[in-house]
């Protein structure tokens, strides 16, 4: 027969187990309740909210790859392009973009009615989800570009000659404006350099040398960031390339270390000023590469690699470069292919009303089961984009994750 166990020794096991048990019991019902699709609730029973990291994951990266896993490969490529349409209806514009299952909308013109009201009545509309929105982009530059009549605060054409702070203050107040009426992304922190005032560019860009643009991107980026993410753009620059890009492909006769000097100054500022965006221009540099610069995956590596960018990256409107005038760049297709294995993470498309993204989504879907496109590529930019979008949503990083096997391996308050 065992020989009985020690009294204090027993006794120390049914108080630890009765503690354990105690502490469970409170862990387990002050866990607030979650909903079917994983929205934590009850939020009033629990002193302090617990951040769950599955795997060890936090909620934000659980959440894009739980996502990610549960896409189609035609939903992946429709979540990496951003259109218009044009008009005013929500219910029309709304319908364009759920049924195409498009990752963005960009506001044009022709979708600004007269008051701010109805204008978030259309991005409202437009907006999808509240846990993952869509991106609803603009190019708000002010002064020579904007879209919106009740922008009242000054561009570049202005800010070029005013202190820094002017421009902190002007894209702070034009950051807050987007904001009011729904617009959660602008296009509109230039970043080319311009000495040149016949240059297409010029007027909107912020400086004639380097150092004096990088210092108003920063300010830019750094005033708009707190209502709206920020892109700087025309990636590599189109100050040097003379031409408009709307109608042609400009060439630029800058070599690398020219470059380096120069043009990418205000680009690295802005991407260390935090930019989420950087969208490519449809700009040559045949020194560099003999391919735009949209469509080159040297550029690309240049942004990513040597500059160290880690957000999304967006083409400028798609349409521009079949316009180009250009044989080679005349097929719709062809161009979201090249564009998409070149490293931009989004296509961008100011298309007219009959748009459909279907034959684009059937080009880019057999460039990815070809291996033109890397199913492993394709996948990193969705996860950018996801990521972006995610991180609209308020409770993204203190969300809690539905519970299954994944759940509970680290809590931390």
């Amino acid at each position: 027969m065992a020989k009985p166990k020690h009294p204090v020794a027993l006794w120390f096991a049914v108080i630890a187990g009765t503690l354990v048990t105690a502490f469970m019991t409170v862990l387990l019902f002050t866990q607030p309740a979650i909903d079917r699709v994983g929205n934590p609730q009850n939020y009033t029973q629990i002193y302090q909210r617990p951040v769950i990291e599955p795997w060890g994951v936090h909620p934000l990266e659980f959440y894009v790859e739980d996502s990610l896993a549960n896409m189609t490969l035609e939903q992946k490529i429709r979540s990496l392009i951003m259109a218009n349409q044009p008009g005013t209806d929500p219910a029309s514009l709304q319908s364009f973009v759920s049924s195409n299952e498009l990752g963005g909308f960009i506001v044009m013109g022709s979708n600004v009615p007269e008051t701010p009201a109805e204008l978030t009545g259309i991005t409202t509309a437009i907006a999808g989800s509240a846990e993952l929105p869509r991106l609803i982009g603009i190019d708000e530059e002010g002064g020579l570009i904007k879209r919106l009549p009740y922008d009242n605060f000054p561009g570049a054409d202005t800010l070029r000659n005013e202190p820094v702070s002017s421009t902190l203050t002007a894209f702070t107040s034009r950051g807050e404006l987007l904001k009011s009426v729904g617009v959660n992304l602008n296009f509109g922190v230039v970043a080319d350099v311009s000495n040149d005032p016949q240059s297409f560019i010029y007027g909107r860009s912020f400086g004639a040398d380097a150092a004096a643009t990088a210092e108003r991107v920063v300010a830019a980026v750094t005033g708009e960031d707190s209502s709206v993410m920020s892109t700087i753009k025309h990636f590599p620059g189109h100050g040097s390339a003379p031409g408009d890009s709307h109608i042609g492909v400009p060439t630029s006769p800058l070599t690398y270390d020219q470059w380096l000097s120069t043009d990418a100054i205000p680009f690295q500022a802005g991407i260390d000023a935090g930019s989420s965006m950087v969208m490519f221009g449809h700009l040559a540099f045949p020194a560099v590469d003999s391919l735009p610069s949209s469509l080159s995956p040297l550029w690309h590596k240049i942004l990513r690699e040597e500059m160290g960018f880690t957000g999304v990256i967006i083409t400028d409107d798609m349409t521009m470069i079949e316009h180009s005038r250009l044989p080679e760049y005349e097929n719709r297709v062809t161009n979201a292919v090249s564009a998409l294995a070149a490293g931009n993470d989004v296509l961008l498309y100011v298309p007219g009303p009959d748009f459909d993204p279907g034959a684009i989504v059937a080009g880019v879907s057999a460039a990815v089961q070809s291996g033109q496109i890397s199913q492993e590529q394709l996948d990193d930019s969705v996860r950018r984009v996801l990521t972006l979008r995610r991180e609209l949503f308020p409770e993204a990083n203190s969300w809690m994750p539905p519970c299954d096997e994944r759940c509970f391996i680290r809590v931390t308050y």
